[in-house]
């Protein structure tokens, strides 16, 4: 049996032995002139490159990429939203909102991630959490919810305050969450958006420069210097750049994306159908098949080459089902485990109606399907 299972395993590496994605040679980051930065892969949180990536430092407007996804969380985009003086008087960047105005949170939303309007940012505070305090109190318990631990909020538009503040590194979970939402991530790419007799251009320059971008938002004050918080997607690869405190930040998201694009791919490295078949005792059949079905999709560095490890048992005795577990599989880098994922038997394997058992052979096949688990996950946890 460990001949055939020696001889199957050796079948699999020849045949399973998974291309490289590319062969192009990879290079180290580009540097950039932010005083902190991060790019990540937008569906599973890898970080690709960071730079200070968990200091504390102001966000200026990319502070509204939280606004906008507890507005969109808590709140009826169709729902009517009536300005108040003190919305309209709010200083800095503006939609130029009209007091006794009404507007719907969608139009709002739109001004405030375009435009970046302070007074479109404090009027959807105001209707959502009851005040800027109390819809900062929301923005928080978002914050603590997504797991941050260098964020706190204390306006919904950022302009500078004592206690206000983020990471480079927790803007770009909260970008990735808030991309994750179909109107959030309609709003922000958005070009241009017209209410009433205004048309809103969208400050994100990289929406006309780079192919595949996404959004998401611009910050700016004094203090803060420029801030850039944004997204782009090639061929399935999702990637999220922050830059805080950058004077160069067009050009520095624009290297990162480009070096992100040569060098990381995010593919299926299972593949979709049987993957092998394994001696079957007592069965109907002498095997019985093995496969993947789960997603098994991997961010990857292209000049690596991927193959694959199972972890199965010698034979499987009948009276397994369809879908239960057989084992593990390891997606390997250059000989370096990146990935596991289950195995499951992909069809049923009924005792053979004519095998007679004697009470030992009764035992053990009764000892491997109760022990099965073990079995296959010897030695771990």
């Amino acid at each position: 049996m460990n001949k055939i299972k020696k001889l199957l395993y050796g079948l699999l590496t020849l045949i399973m032995l998974l291309p490289a994605l590319s062969q192009g040679k990879a290079f180290a980051a580009p540097d950039n002139s932010a005083g902190a930065a991060i790019l990540i892969h937008g569906d599973t949180g890898q970080v690709l490159y960071e730079k200070n990536a968990d200091e504390r430092m102001l966000i200026a407007s990319t502070t509204k990429i939280m606004t906008a996804l507890v507005v969109i969380e808590n709140c009826d985009p169709n729902g009517t939203v009536t300005v108040l003086p003190e919305h309209a008087a709010v200083e800095g960047s503006s939609m130029y909102l009209k007091a006794g105005g009404e507007y719907t949170v969608s139009n709002l939303l739109y001004g405030l991630m375009l435009a970046s309007g302070n007074d479109a940012a404090s009027a959807l505070a105001y209707h959502c959490g009851g005040s800027d305090e109390g819809f900062a109190e929301m923005m928080n318990e978002k914050a603590e919810a997504l797991g941050l631990l260098n964020t706190s909020f204390k306006n919904p538009h950022g302009l500078d305050a004592q206690g206000h503040y983020s990471s480079a590194a927790d803007l770009a979970v909260i970008t990735a969450k808030a991309l994750e939402n179909e109107l959030f991530a309609q709003i922000v790419s958005t070009k241009t958006h017209t209410i009433g007799e205004q048309t809103y251009m969208n400050h994100n320059k990289l929406l006309w420069r780079y192919e595949g971008a996404i959004g998401v938002k611009t910050g700016y004050t004094m203090a803060a210097g420029r801030s850039l918080v944004s997204g782009a997607e090639r061929n399935g690869l999702r990637l999220v750049c922050v830059t805080l405190s950058d004077p160069n930040d067009w050009s520095d998201h624009t290297a990162l994306y480009d070096w992100g694009f040569e060098n990381f791919e995010y593919n299926r490295t299972m593949p979709t159908d049987r993957l092998i078949e394994l001696p079957l005792i007592s069965g109907e059949k002498s095997s019985v098949g093995i496969a993947c079905r789960c997603d098994s999709r991997l961010l990857v560095e292209k000049n690596k080459e991927l193959s694959l490890s199972l972890e199965l048992p010698e034979f499987v005795y009948a009276g397994v089902k369809e879908g239960e577990c057989a084992g593990r599989a390891f997606v390997m880098a250059d000989g370096e485990t990146i990935g596991e994922f289950p195995l499951i038997y992909d069809e049923d394997a009924p005792l053979s109606k004519t095998v007679k058992l004697s009470p030992w052979e009764r035992f053990q096949r009764g000892w491997f399907l109760v022990n099965k688990y073990s079995l296959v996950f010897k030695g771990s946890d």
